[in-house]
C-alpha cells in the first residue's frame, strides 16, 4: 500500500504527511501526526493524540485509543487493539541524541489488545488472541491467547 486512500477520513486538524500510507475507510482524528514512511491499514481507526512514526506497520482494523504512540519497528497485526495510553517502546538503552543503527522490533500478532496504561517493551511478541491488562509492564514475550497482567506482566 502507498498513498492516503480517497475513502480515508482524516480530521482538518491532523497532521498526515503525504508520504504516509492510510488504508481505505480508515479515521484519522483531530491531533493525530502520521509521519513519512507509517504504514496504516483499512478501516482503522486512530483516535485524537496519536502518533504513527516512519517505519511503524499497523494493520487492518486496528484501534489506536488516545495517547498511543507507535514508534519506528513496532508492527500492530489486524485487529489489534490499544487502550488509551497504551505505551510502546523501541530503544533498549535509550539516550538523548544518541540513537541505535536499528530500533528494536515489537510485534502485536493479529487480534490481540492491549489495555489502558500498559508499557510494552522492545523487542517483545505479544501473541495473538492475547489480552494485556491496564497498566501491565511486558518485559518478555506473551504467548498467544494468554491474559497477561502486572509489573513485570505475568500469566494470569
Amino acid at each position: 500500500m502507498s498513498g492516503i486512500s480517497a475513502s480515508a477520513r482524516i480530521h482538518e486538524l491532523a497532521a498526515v504527511h503525504p508520504q504516509a500510507s492510510v488504508g481505505a475507510n480508515s479515521c484519522v482524528w483531530q491531533f493525530c501526526v502520521v509521519l513519512a514512511g507509517a504504514v496504516i491499514g483499512a478501516d482503522c481507526n486512530l483516535n485524537a493524540h496519536t502518533l504513527v512514526e516512519g517505519g511503524a506497520v499497523i494493520g487492518d482494523r486496528v484501534t489506536l485509543k488516545s495517547g498511543v504512540f507507535v514508534w519506528d519497528g513496532v508492527t500492530l497485526e489486524d485487529d489489534v487493539f490499544c487502550g488509551p495510553n497504551a505505551t510502546f517502546t523501541n530503544d533498549r538503552q535509550p539516550r538523548s541524541r544518541i540513537y541505535p543503527e536499528s530500533f528494536a522490533r515489537t510485534l502485536v500478532r493479529r487480534g490481540a489488545s492491549i489495555g489502558a496504561g500498559a508499557v510494552i517493551l522492545p523487542g517483545v511478541t505479544v501473541g495473538a488472541g492475547s489480552m494485556i491488562g491496564a497498566g501491565a509492564v511486558v518485559t518478555k514475550d506473551v504467548p498467544d491467547g494468554e491474559t497477561w497482567y502486572g509489573n513485570p506482566a505475568r500469566r494470569a
